[in-house]
């Protein structure tokens, strides 16, 4: 199964084909059936492991007080609560400003599941399309985005609108799941993923299909070096791949300079 997105007036969702202006509602009427286990979802696709991935990225990130982070895609909040979190622990030795952080999701619902979780005067809440970000340019300290790159319809578009809000000298970091390095890894990745997974979404959400589309998508997605050519020609410098269990998952980032 070819893992380049269809080109012209179409594009991929999961294995299939759809016209372009289609794949943003279909994505959406995923999420929107998952948003309540979105969290247990990441449990089983990622055997749990996504929370120390995640905890990695915020290492990278590097949290500091008074900084912004625009978490794009960003769900129920994950990673902008451990970097407001982070920031504060720095805050506390050194002084200064708490940090901010702003979630945004073109869904609704993913936000709505977010804020059940529990508010934090630092943390702000705002739906918005990661091809068409709702902020001014130039405005942000770190753009994170995990697990959401690939279901966006145009990611060069999403790239350079993640450029466009972030400060000179701001980081990027991109958490998405990837290639095994290896192919008895990425075997034995593949017998879970097209086995497992789509008969768990079944078993606890009663929705297969939703399942089988986040599993498909992953492996139309783009293999490591061929994403970081796409955050390269976004304009981005200093890209670098960090792999995570063996590819399972990959950290892309870069810098606005």
């Amino acid at each position: 199964m070819s893992t380049t997105p269809a080109t012209g007036e179409t594009t991929s969702f999961g294995f299939r084909d759809v016209k372009r202006e289609d794949k943003a509602p279909l994505v959406r009427g995923v999420f929107d059936r998952s948003a309540r286990r979105y969290d247990l979802m990441n449990d089983i696709m990622s055997l749990g492991i996504h929370r120390v991935w995640k905890d990695m990225v915020m290492t990278r990130a590097n949290p500091q007080p008074g900084q912004l982070l625009i978490d794009v895609a960003g769900g129920t909040g994950d990673l902008a609560r451990a970097f407001v979190a982070k920031a504060e622990m720095v805050r506390k030795r050194r002084g200064g400003k708490p940090a901010r952080a702003i979630v945004t999701d073109i869904n609704e619902q993913m936000l709505v599941a977010g804020l059940k979780r529990g508010g934090d005067p630092q943390l702000d809440w705002a739906v918005g399309d990661a091809q068409a970000l709702p902020f001014p340019d130039g405005c942000t300290d770190c753009v994170t985005i995990a697990f959401g790159i690939r279901n966006v319809t145009d990611r060069a578009a999403a790239l350079s609108e993640m450029r466009r809000v972030l400060k000179p000298a701001g980081q990027f970091l991109c958490l998405e799941f990837s290639r095994p390095t290896t192919r008895p890894l990425e075997t034995v990745y593949d017998a879970w993923s097209f086995n497992a997974i789509p008969a768990f979404g079944e078993l606890i959400a009663k929705d297969r299909d939703s399942y089988q589309y986040l599993v498909e998508s992953i492996r139309r997605f783009p293999h490591q070096e061929a994403f970081a050519d796409e955050v390269r020609a976004a304009g981005f410098a200093r890209v670098e791949v960090t792999n995570f269990s063996g590819g399972i998952a990959a950290l892309h980032t870069g810098w606005k300079v």
